[in-house]
């Protein structure tokens, strides 16, 4: 019983987590950290694909920053890529990125205003849940799964309750009257 409290609390734990990173992930608030998901394999090792990074925009951004760039909608996924080297074209940055498991730089140079941020952090494997959550059945799972389990704990102490009663009405019937 106490093992199943424990994952019992892990698992809402879990589940809140990854309900907040989801939440956290769509608002679009701008300056504000972003919770993205990492969908390929182009910056393996130092960052795992299903992994999810958090970037927030920074001032200034350097030869070696992980940063992540270009549009964030449904149809449009951004980029992490590791900037390889800066450009200035008359006054304006442009700045050169490569994945580090790709052979090459990318081709297209990324202007400052199209980077969302520089990455913070990341947490392996993450990503692939708040993908999942991001789809109706993920969705679903996130409301139904918690539901159901609060319901089966709720009715285990119902059906404590009723048997803590009929065992007090046993006992009473059984003293004798005075």
């Amino acid at each position: 019983m106490k093992i199943f409290n424990i994952l019992y609390y892990l698992f809402i734990t879990a589940i809140a987590l990854i309900a907040v990173l989801l939440l956290i992930s769509v608002f679009p608030i701008t300056g504000n950290f972003k919770v993205l998901a990492v969908l390929s394999g182009s910056m393996e090792p130092s960052i795992h694909t299903g992994s999810i990074v958090v970037v927030k925009p920074a001032a200034e951004y350097k030869v070696g920053d992980v940063i992540t760039f270009g549009k964030i909608s449904k149809t449009q996924t951004p980029t992490t890529h590791r900037i390889n080297e800066i450009k200035n074209n008359n006054g304006v940055e442009t700045f050169i990125t490569k994945g580090d498991a790709n052979n090459a730089p990318d081709v297209r140079e990324i202007k400052k205003n199209e980077i969302v941020g520089k990455e913070l952090f990341t947490i392996p494997y993450l990503g692939y849940a708040i993908n999942t959550a991001k789809k109706p059945y993920g969705f679903a799972l996130i409301i139904i799964i918690p539901a159901l389990l609060v319901i089966f704990d709720e009715g285990k102490k119902i059906r404590d309750e009723i048997v803590k009663m009929k065992k007090a009405k046993i006992n009473e019937n059984e003293q004798p009257k005075t």
